[in-house]
C-alpha cells in the first residue's frame, strides 16, 4: 500500500495511491482516493477520488521530528575519514527542513559546499517507546525516500551538525509512503542531472532497521508520524543551483527536487 499526502486546491489530505506503471512511476491512469483524517490506525476513505494530475504532492509526512543516523554506511565513513561507530550516532533535524517532491532545495548564503545524501526513510506508526528488536515492525507505518541535505563545510566548521543540516528545504521526503517495503535488500541511489553519484543497499547498512529503530526508541519517545533517517551509501557530493536531484529507493520510488539558491 502506498499513502501519499496531497493538496486539493487550498487543503492538504492524506490519500491512497493506486495505478502506478510497473517501474513505479506516475501515469495517466494513477488515481488518488482521499482519507478521511490521518492514516494512523484504521484507514478511513474520505469518498472522493482523483487523477494523480488534478492534485500536487507534498511531503508524505510533517514529523514532529527527524532522527537522523550519521555513519551508518562504512563505505560512506571512510569517503569522509571516519570510524564507523559502535552504537548508532544520531542528531535531530527540525521538521521546518521538510520539503516534498518536486519542491527547490534552496542554498543557504552560508555555505559554499552543500552536499546530497540518499536515504531510506522510516515512518513510525504509533506512538512507541523500549521497542523490542522482534517487536519494531509493530510500529513502523512504512517507508519513504529522503535527501538528508548537508552543508558539509559547515558542518566541518561547526564541531557539531544542528546547522549543517537544519537549514530550511534540507530535507526533501516523498514521493508517498510504502507499508510493505523488505527494508533491508533495497537498492538506493542518489542522481544528479542525470549522472548517478550514489549507489548501494540498504543491506549495506551497519545497523538496520530494526536495531535502529530500537535503539532510538531506548533514547526517545516515538511519535506517530516521526521519521528516522538511516545513513547515506558513499559518493556523497556537492550540488549547485539548477541541479536537479533524484533520490532512488527500489520499491518505493523517486523523489525528485529542483536546486536554487536562496532568495
Amino acid at each position: 500500500m502506498r499513502i501519499c499526502r496531497v493538496a486539493v486546491d487550498d487543503d492538504l489530505f492524506f490519500g491512497l495511491i493506486e495505478g502506478l506503471s510497473d517501474a513505479g512511476e506516475i501515469g495517466e491512469g494513477t488515481l488518488v482516493a482521499l482519507l478521511d483524517g490521518h492514516p494512523f490506525g484504521e484507514l478511513a476513505p474520505e469518498g472522493r477520488i482523483f487523477k494523480a494530475s488534478e492534485v500536487r504532492f507534498v511531503a508524505p509526512i510533517l514529523p514532529s521530528k527527524i532522527i537522523a543516523v550519521g555513519r551508518n554506511y562504512a563505505a560512506h565513513a571512510k569517503e569522509l575519514g571516519n570510524e564507523v561507530p559502535v552504537s548508532p550516532m544520531i542528531f535531530l533535524k527540525p521538521s521546518t527542513s521538510v520539503i516534498g517532491p518536486g519542491e527547490p532545495i534552496a542554498l543557504p548564503w552560508q555555505s559554499e559546499q552543500v552536499e546530497h545524501e540518499a536515504e531510506l526513510a522510516v515512518v513510525i506508526g504509533r506512538l512507541c517507546s523500549d521497542v523490542p528488536v522482534d517487536r519494531v515492525a509493530d510500529v513502523v507505518l512504512g517507508y519513504t525516500c529522503a535527501n538528508d541535505v548537508t552543508a558539509r563545510d559547515l558542518q566541518k566548521s561547526d564541531g557539531q551538525w544542528g546547522r549543517a543540516k537544519g537549514f530550511d528545504t534540507f530535507c526533501p521526503l516523498g514521493p508517498w509512503i510504502v507499508t510493505d517495503l523488505e527494508a533491508d535488500a533495497a537498492a538506493i541511489s542518489c542522481v544528479v542531472n542525470g549522472e548517478v553519484k550514489q549507489r548501494g543497499s540498504t543491506g549495506d547498512m551497519v545497523f538496520d532497521v530494526a536495531e535502529l529503530v530500537s535503539w532510538i526508541s531506548s533514547v526517545m519517545t516515538l511519535l506517530p508520524g516521526d521519521v528516522i533517517l538511516t545513513g547515506t551509501p558513499a559518493g556523497v557530493g556537492p550540488i549547485k543551483a539548477g541541479d536537479e536531484v533524484s533520490v532512488t529507493i527500489e520499491g518505493v520510488g523517486t523523489l525528485t527536487n529542483p536546486v536554487v539558491d536562496r532568495g
